[in-house]
């Protein structure tokens, strides 16, 4: 088989690659067209995968498929977890150096924040449930176990947690899964989307003069960054900082396999782990906090972690978006996608209010902490454009740790609860 009919022959992994790059060009393409100041930004590469997973995913498969066994998944997988990887540590590495001043700062603020954030998606969550009871569970399901695992599987999707959906999937019975899945990919979309355009209205909205703001958060931070300087010449195993970059990944995906037993099946059982995301986060956090082991520099170049910090991010958004537009097409229900919109809306707005009125955090920092807070890899991306400073990235993962605990556990509860 070929692509366009055979005018551009291409096959097998050469079809995957053909994609990803037609895709980041469209994507990159749309996310430049700008209404009234706003624009998707790297978004927009999300949504042209959409696009493609919901027109051209079967030609995929098949393009896919060796001795019988389909690749596609796991090809697309891999470049989201490769994305992930690279996006998170690069994340990690730059905001190391202010991390945990900022932390101990506003340790209480971030933590208040993670939990209302996610709190506030829960009760969200179970208001859709009695919401959901009182109308009609939906086309697809007659049964409030069945509403109930399609509802965990939405707020997983608003808030993009990965490990809420492995501990929603753990928590049902198996039969249930399915529809924590379909959840999962229905709200996924507006999740990332309309995080990343919250981000960019709020200043507008609000009319914040973003060089005012920028100063206040660059002043904040450099007042808790005490770090010592070293001297003497260091070490550098290459120029660039790819070894040392590999060897903060490698840390962070054994940081992240570590399993905690959260019931009393042990690791049969339900069980927390930082996932491959938050382990390569605090890996790199540390590693960028230090910034050198002895004369050893453990700090990249800030070049590679630029560069890094985009491709990972366009990379997961390739990755995560093909299947989901696959999905969404397969799956799609009008009521579904209005739970998972009102999943994403109420956290955002409860936080960013809570954020500004009672913890009185700057504006940036109040976004920085909500992007964190809603663990949206995506809209930390848009955040760091739209800021014009790289410094939030401390907000966000100050803030996701917490927000990464909490939504599983709200998860579970709420299955348990029903």
């Amino acid at each position: 088989m070929s692509l366009f009919g055979g005018v551009i022959p291409v096959t097998g992994i050469t079809f995957l690659m053909f994609c990803i790059f037609a895709i980041l060009f469209g994507g990159y393409a749309l996310g430049r067209i700008t209404i009234k100041g706003v624009c998707l930004g790297d978004a927009g590469v999300f949504v042209v995968a959409l696009l493609f997973g919901a027109l051209f995913y079967p030609s995929l498969e098949q393009q896919l498929l060796f001795n019988g066994a389909d690749f596609g998944e796991k090809a697309l997988e891999i470049v989201e977890s490769l994305g992930l990887i690279l996006f998170v540590t690069s994340v990690g590495f730059i905001a190391g150096p202010k991390f945990f001043g900022n932390m101990k700062k506003n340790f209480k603020s971030y933590v208040l924040l993670g939990l209302i954030i996610i709190l506030a998606g829960g009760l969200a969550a179970v208001s859709c449930i009695f919401m959901g009871k009182a109308i009609g569970f939906g086309a697809t399901i007659d049964s409030l176990d069945g509403f109930v695992a399609m509802i965990v599987g939405l707020l997983s999707g608003s808030l993009t947690s990965t490990p809420a959906f492995s501990a929603a999937k753990a928590t049902v019975a198996p039969e249930l899964t399915s529809l924590v899945s379909v959840g999962h990919g229905i709200a996924y979309i507006f999740g990332v989307i309309g995080v990343v355009l919250f981000v960019q209205l709020i200043p507008k909205l609000t009319k914040a003069n973003m060089d005012e703001e920028r100063a206040k958060l660059i002043q904040a931070t450099d007042d808790i960054s005490k770090k010592k300087v070293f001297n003497g010449k260091l070490l550098e195993l290459d120029g660039h900082g790819f070894a040392v970059f590999a060897l903060a990944a490698v840390v962070g995906v054994f940081l992240g396999r570590i399993k905690i037993p959260m019931s009393s099946a042990g690791l049969s059982g339900t069980c927390f782990s930082l996932t491959t995301t938050g382990g390569c986060l605090l890996a790199s956090l540390v590693f960028g906090h230090f910034g050198r082991i002895g004369k050893l520099n453990i700090m990249p170049e800030q070049s590679t972690l630029k560069l890094f910090r985009e491709l990972g991010l366009v990379l997961f958004l390739v990755g995560a978006g093909i299947p989901g537009g696959a999905d969404f097409v397969k799956y799609f229900d009008v009521m579904y996608f209005v739970y998972g919109i009102i999943m994403t809306i109420v956290p955002l707005i409860i936080g960013y209010l809570f954020a500004k009125y009672v913890l009185k955090l700057s504006l940036l920092n109040n976004l920085g902490a909500i992007t964190g807070g809603m663990t949206s890899t995506p809209a930390l991306g848009t955040l760091i454009g739209t800021a014009g400073t790289e410094d939030v990235a401390a907000a966000y993962a100050a803030t996701y740790p917490i927000a990464l605990i909490a939504v599983v556990l709200v998860s579970q509860f709420i299955i348990i609860l029903f």
